[in-house]
């Protein structure tokens, strides 16, 4: 695992595994923006973003508090935290 340079929590689940899951059981469709505004507001270490947006003020979405939940309890069941 050293090899890849993944956390711990990053082992856990993939995104699509988060997404699969919370589809089946809230059947609600999260996206990766979605997966990855829950994991910083958690203090999951993400990697690099190489798809960066072009201008600095540019602004992302906001994920619904609906899907926070959802993907937490996602989180939770694949024990990221």
């Amino acid at each position: 695992m050293d090899e890849l340079d993944l956390t711990s929590a990053e082992a856990k689940a993939t995104y699509k595994e988060i997404q699969d899951w919370v589809q089946e059981k809230y059947g609600v469709h999260v996206t990766n923006l979605n997966i990855a505004q829950v994991k910083q507001k958690h203090g999951i270490i993400e990697r690099e973003n190489y798809n960066k947006p072009k201008s600095s003020d540019s602004k992302q979405p906001g994920c619904l508090e609906e899907k926070v939940k959802a993907i937490e309890d996602a989180m939770r069941y694949f024990q990221m935290i």
